[in-house]
This record gives C-alpha cells, structure tokens and sequence, in this order.
C-alpha cells in the first residue's frame, strides 16, 4: 500500500513583487488555487492541511470551496522556514542566502522539518492521499527527504505557485517523486513564483 502527499505550494499573494513572504492572494492566486482545486477533484483525501500563514490559508479556503468535502486544518508543521543552515559542501552560491537569516532560525526550521518528515513520511496500511498546502522551502525538503541528498540540496528545487509535487512513501521501497512541479493546469499566464529567467 502507499501513503501519497500531495504537495502545492500556495497562490500568488500581493506582495510577493516586493519580496514580502506573505500577505493576501492576488488575484492571479485566487485563480490558480481554483484550477489547482479543479485538478485534484475526485482524489480521497484522508487529510488536508495548510501552513497557517495567510497565503497558504487562503489558497486552502478557496480550495474548499470548489473541494466541500475537505476539511483543512492548519499546521505548524508547514510553516514557511530555512530547513538548513550553510556548510562546507554548500555551492559558494548559495552563501549570501543566508546573510540574514539567524542560527535560531536554522535551528527552528531544522527542528520543523525533523517533525514533518517524522509526521508525513510514514507509510501507511492501507492506500492513503494527503493534501499539504505550503510554502517552497517546505516542498524543496519534502524532495531532497525522498533522494536523501545533502540537507544544502533543498536550495536547488523552486516551484510554480500551486504547482502540483507529488510524492509516494512505500513500507518496502524507498519514498518516490512521482511528479515535480506540474502546472498543466495553469495556463501560461498564471505560471508564477518561479526564478525570472536572465537575458544571455
């Protein structure tokens, strides 16, 4: 049997032009969480939660309008956080990331995703789909958990706003990314929160 997550990063928000890391969804948000709540009809959620920040509850109550069997519950566990801290491996790139960003905050977001994995990555009896609506550091742990690949790793992943990342934890394998950011159904306008390609 398999214990499937299915993880979507929240809408758009207002701020996120400013680099602010929250605030209301947009109106390009408020579509895409419809059309994300579209593609997931029909799937038997055992669980839905979502980070209690205000995009990514905000994302889950438009979801639950277009979902009214759902009921989503937030959780701390789906915080937006830095799950690790800088090491000597690290791409020499990666550095200034972390200018501020303070040891207690490597230390809480190390702790978070120590739960969450212990939460989430758990195989399960019987066939079993959870929905998680969150932020990208969250989702880049959940797939450098799956390829247990160095905990620096989490900085190569981004991902779409609700885009759709989908992960199998099995009892006798080890867990399986079975989509990464999948946004086929956005439309190309509403394919945000992704790094803006550079000229050549």
């Amino acid at each position: 049997m398999s214990h499937y997550l299915y993880l979507v990063r929240h809408g758009e928000h207002q701020d996120a032009e400013h680099g602010l890391r929250d605030g209301k969804l947009s109106e390009r948000g408020k579509r895409q969480a419809t059309l994300i709540a579209d593609r997931l009809g029909g799937i038997p959620f055992d669980s839905v939660c979502h980070s209690p920040l205000e995009a990514p509850a905000e994302t889950a109550r438009i979801m639950r309008e277009r979902l009214p069997a759902i009921g989503p519950e937030a959780s701390t566990l789906l915080f937006d956080c830095v799950p690790s801290g800088p090491t000597s491996e690290m791409p020499h790139a990666y550095r200034s990331f972390f200018g501020g960003v303070t040891e207690e905050e490597i230390a809480a977001g190390q702790a978070q995703m120590g739960d969450a994995v212990a939460e989430w990555f758990t195989p399960s009896i019987e066939d079993r789909h959870d929905l998680l609506i969150t932020h990208n550091a969250v989702i880049a742990w959940f797939v450098r958990e799956v390829f247990q690949a160095p905990d620096w790793r989490w900085m190569g992943t981004s991902v779409a706003h609700t885009a759709l990342t989908i992960v199998r934890v099995r009892s006798a394998k080890p867990p399986e990314l079975v989509t990464l950011n999948d946004t086929a159904h956005l439309p190309v306008e509403l394919r945000t929160g992704l790094p803006v390609p550079q000229p050549l």
